[in-house]
């Protein structure tokens, strides 16, 4: 799985309130509407300028805060491909995986706004396409990479049943 997008670079402790914020709560049961509103509290122009393909990279400890299903769902929803981070909340990171965002851990201080990037998920290679580097990231599990082709857990079971791998 190769992802080509723009760089969309976020420090360190993006909780989901930075990335679903609160006062938008009452909108939990319209997502594409939430979505209008993601990581508008961290970049106030990052949903409407957010074109779809592009990554969100950030610091360490990116979507800690509540367990929110909702923020990896409308970073998703927005067009985002993947999110790479220095690490992520536990929680979070499960959460993105079973609804179909890939994640990949990964040392971003080589990532600027702005850059474009070739990632792919198989084996932990990011390309920064503006700068003419590549960084390595722990490439995701085979069975992560079939979940995320499959679009989600939910999609994976339909199709393959309660699978252990």
């Amino acid at each position: 799985m190769i992802l080509k997008g723009r760089a969309w670079k976020f420090g360190d402790d993006i909780s989901t309130d930075h990335i679903t914020p609160g006062r938008y709560y009452h909108l939990r049961s319209n997502l594409p509407e939430l979505a209008k509103h993601v990581m508008e509290d961290a970049n106030p122009d990052f949903a409407k300028l957010v074109k779809p393909g592009d990554f969100i990279v950030a610091g360490k400890n990116f979507g800690c805060g509540s367990s929110r299903e909702h923020a990896p769902r409308v970073i998703k929803l927005a067009g985002v491909s993947a999110v790479l981070a220095k690490s992520f909340a536990r929680i979070f990171y499960r959460n993105a995986i079973n609804i179909g965002l890939p994640l990949l851990i990964v040392d971003t201080n080589g990532i600027d706004e702005g850059d474009q990037l070739e990632v792919n998920l198989s084996t932990g290679e990011v390309k920064n396409l503006t700068k003419g580097t590549s960084i390595s990231a722990r490439p995701l599990p085979d069975v992560m990479i079939r979940i995320l082709q499959e679009g989600g857990l939910v999609n994976y079971v339909k199709k393959y049943g309660d699978v252990r791998v």
